[in-house]
């Protein structure tokens, strides 16, 4: 079956780029992808039939594994970095490369855009040599990127000017997921550009979510990463306190691991934490970055989040002693700072 799935990407016929085309589970990818092979290669093959061309822009921590998952899957993809040498890995592996993000999204039939903040958005999509100005009717921006609702409703406005769709997908998950194609993708947009991008996010995750509006998709990833932000601080702060009175803490993070409260987080991060061991997957500052924006999201309909708000307070202390490039449990960290100040 990997055989299978590293010999193709979905065709799009030229007359209907911009209009569904699939909307096939994982289960039926391998179907789908041995239709889409059989139809560029068969002598039936129309001259209306091409394969879609993907962008990608953005070559970070999360967006470089995306990436390569479609250049494996034998996609047409292009690619834009900010840091040109981090597109080197990827054109070695077949990736086209181009100078600015206007320039991909002029080649290609689907663009993907994975970066850092909502500020690193805007830039890439609506700025000078941005995305949006290499839109044009019958193409689709997917901005899986975390950014709060109002950035993602600002960048829809300038793709959709143009004649193009917009589709919003953050992702649940971190590096390893990405990296083994095991992506959650939150969406929200055009359901047209839902059902023609479905097959690179099926390549790239196991799950998506047709949310509806633009913003659902931002609400609902900032949700989760608030839940996985105030998980981790508490957990956290089991670790110090049961080490403080005397207990195992890898025996605890295995007691933990067999309860009624056991996660799949817990039991992947403890054993490094216990050994202040903090390999990034997801970084701090991320994670910080997402806590402030569902912060925001709460205060905008009035609900109170004191448990998110305190846990945000840690992390911030995490950054100030320089850990915000280290993974997001090194909020532990800070925890340990204020237990030895106060002994």
């Amino acid at each position: 079956m990997a055989i299978l799935c590293s010999s193709f990407c979905p065709c799009i016929s030229t007359h209907l780029r911009g209009c569904p085309v699939f909307s096939r589970s994982r289960l039926t990818r391998f179907s789908v992808s041995i239709k889409a092979f059989s139809s560029q290669t068969s002598a039936s093959t129309t001259k209306d039939e091409a394969p879609a061309r993907v962008g990608f822009l953005g070559l970070g921590i999360m967006g470089s594994p995306m990436a390569q998952n479609l250049i494996k899957a034998g996609c047409d993809v292009t690619i834009w970095n900010r840091t040109k040498s981090k597109c080197d890995p990827l054109i070695s592996l077949g990736a086209k490369y181009k100078s600015s993000p206007e320039e991909v999204a002029a080649s290609c039939d689907v663009t993907f855009a994975m970066l850092a903040d909502p500020q690193s958005a805007v830039d890439v999509a609506c700025g000078e040599h941005g995305a949006a100005n290499g839109m044009s009717p019958g193409k689709g921006y997917v901005d899986v990127s975390t950014v709060d609702g109002a950035t993602s409703k600002l960048i829809n406005g300038h793709i959709k000017a143009t004649g193009a769709l917009f589709l919003e997908a953050p992702v649940s998950g971190s590096k390893k997921p990405a990296e083994d194609g095991q992506l959650i993708f939150l969406t929200a947009g055009d359901r047209s550009l839902y059902d023609t991008a479905a097959p690179f996010l099926d390549i790239m995750g196991k799950s998506k979510f047709y949310l509806g509006d633009v913003g659902n998709g931002a609400a609902m990833k900032l949700v989760v990463n608030m839940i996985m932000g105030s998980m981790m601080a508490s957990f956290s702060e089991g670790l110090v306190l049961g080490e403080k009175v005397g207990l195992d803490p890898g025996v605890l993070v295995e007691v933990v691991s067999q309860g009624a409260i056991s996660a799949p987080m817990f039991s992947m991060k403890g054993p490094s934490m216990v050994q202040s061991l903090y390999p990034t997957a997801f970084p701090l500052k991320h994670q910080q970055k997402d806590l402030r924006l569902a912060l925001g999201l709460a205060e905008s309909v009035s609900q109170p989040t004191p448990i998110a708000a305190a846990a945000n307070e840690l992390y911030k202390a995490a950054k100030s002693r320089g850990l915000s490039d280290q993974d997001f449990s090194a909020v532990i960290e800070a925890l340990k700072v204020k237990l030895q100040h106060q002994t």
